[in-house]
Order: structure tokens, then C-alpha cells, then sequence
């Protein structure tokens, strides 16, 4: 049986100079941060955890810093099982991080990658309303195979569909719900992307005055904004240090 409402929960970088992304994140995002132990930096916003940012270990010096995904788990363990069962890969068995959560990371069939996360600890904290400026606001899986990919995550983590959108060559472009709210899509992967894979879009109050902090902060702005299909205004950036991200607003 899939498990029911297991919403994305929280996005973390992995970077080569932490000191630098976090000072060009929160001239972007308006981020504080919050140091969680020896070399992990929580991302804030309002006083809420919303993410965070870290060191890449040795082994991963020769990739660009890339954003992670996290989807709630309610049994760390049985999702990877099931994970499995359903044709995807585990990446790194369930481990602990004492008193914090358990997780794993899972490529999914098609060979998009996220993690799983099972609070191990407390959690009462009331999330922020959609669309708050520094949250994702939107997730989006460029795959191989839409039909597979989408069979695999609506039987493992018990998500809806929502809209489709004919984007002409481009194919459809399948949203999707969780807990009855639209939270991304699927579509099939750009030529110009080398894997599957998640992209996560931070909400900001409008794209133009986003797109001028992240060129004041000493970012790229990798393609013009475009309108997503939901409605969205959208554009994708690369930070000072190579890492590439994806912003979203109601407001062009």
C-alpha cells in the first residue's frame, strides 16, 4: 500500500564554498541560517527550517554543487522496500542521524534520484504558507519515460494527478497533487539535461527583481523567464560557485 500524504519536506546543497552560496542565497532568497552542528547550515525563513546548505565531501570535488530533494517517509525502511519492489535503485541504505531522521537515497526507474526522510524527532512546527519567498513552490521531473516514472511515485508515495498540458513536441506536461494540493509535474527530459532528474523552484515575489538580485549577487541567469503551463513565471540561475537552481512567482 502507498503511504499517504508524503509531500516533499525539505532541499539541501551541497556546494564547495559554503560561506560564499550562503551569502548569495540570502541576498536571493532572503535566507538566514542557523548552524545545525560542525558543517551544516539550516536554511531560514521566518524562523522556520526550510532546507540547508553544506560542504560537498571529497569524493563529489569534481561535480558542480547540486540541490537535493527530500520526501516524507513514514517507515524509512518499508518505502526502500517498496522502492525496490517497484523497479527503482537504492542509492545509499536507510541510516540515522540520531534524534533528527532516517534516510535514504533512491533513484527512481527512470533514473531520477531523491532522498526519503523520516523524522526521528518532533515536528509541530506549522509550515509556511505557500508561496512564501524562500520555500519551493513548485518540483518537476524530467524523465525518459513519463508513464513508468509516474507509476512508480503515485504507488510508493500515494500522490495524485492533476492537470495535463499539451506542450506540443514537448509532450504533456503531467501535474500532480499531494493532500489534494498541486506541488509539480513530470514531463519528459530536455535534450540538453544529461540524466533524469528533479528540479525544485524557490518562490520569490517577482521574477525581475529575483533575476537582478542574482546578477548583483554575482549569479547567471541560464535562460530567459518563461510562463509554466500552471501559470507560474519561472526562470533557472547558476550560483557563483556552479550550482544551478530554479526560481518561481505568480508575478512576472
Amino acid at each position: 500500500m502507498a503511504h499517504k500524504q508524503c509531500p516533499f519536506v525539505w532541499h539541501d546543497l551541497l556546494t564547495h564554498n559554503v560561506k560564499a552560496a550562503k551569502r548569495f542565497y540570502a541576498k536571493v532568497l532572503g535566507w538566514t541560517y542557523m548552524l545545525q552542528d560542525e558543517d551544516y547550515h539550516v536554511t531560514m525563513v521566518s524562523d522556520h527550517g526550510v532546507g540547508g546548505i553544506m560542504q560537498a565531501p571529497e569524493y563529489l570535488q569534481k561535480m558542480p554543487p547540486f540541490w537535493s530533494a527530500y520526501i516524507l517517509s513514514h517507515d524509512a525502511d518499508k518505502t526502500c522496500k517498496r522502492a525496490s519492489d517497484l523497479g527503482g535503485i537504492i542509492f545509499r541504505a536507510p541510516w540515522d542521524i540520531p534524534g533528527v531522521m532516517r534516510m535514504a537515497v533512491i533513484a527512481d526507474p527512470t533514473g531520477g534520484i531523491f532522498n526519503i526522510l523520516q523524522p526521528l524527532g518532533d515536528r509541530d512546527e506549522a509550515p509556511l504558507a505557500a508561496g512564501t519567498q524562500g520555500t519551493v513552490a513548485w518540483h518537476e521531473l524530467y524523465t525518459v519515460d513519463l508513464d513508468l516514472a509516474w507509476d512508480f511515485y503515485v504507488k510508493l508515495f500515494g500522490w495524485s494527478k492533476g492537470d495535463i498540458f499539451d506542450m506540443g513536441e514537448a509532450g504533456r506536461y503531467q501535474t500532480f497533487k499531494v493532500g489534494g494540493s498541486p506541488a509539480g509535474a513530470m514531463l519528459l527530459k530536455q535534450h540538453k539535461l544529461p540524466r533524469p532528474m528533479w528540479l525544485n523552484y524557490f518562490s520569490v515575489k517577482s521574477i525581475k527583481a529575483a533575476t537582478a538580485r542574482v546578477q548583483k549577487a554575482g549569479g547567471t541567469i541560464v535562460s530567459e523567464a518563461q510562463k509554466l503551463p500552471t501559470g507560474l513565471w519561472t526562470v533557472f540561475g547558476e550560483d557563483p560557485q556552479g550550482g544551478h537552481f530554479q526560481l518561481a512567482s505568480l508575478n512576472p
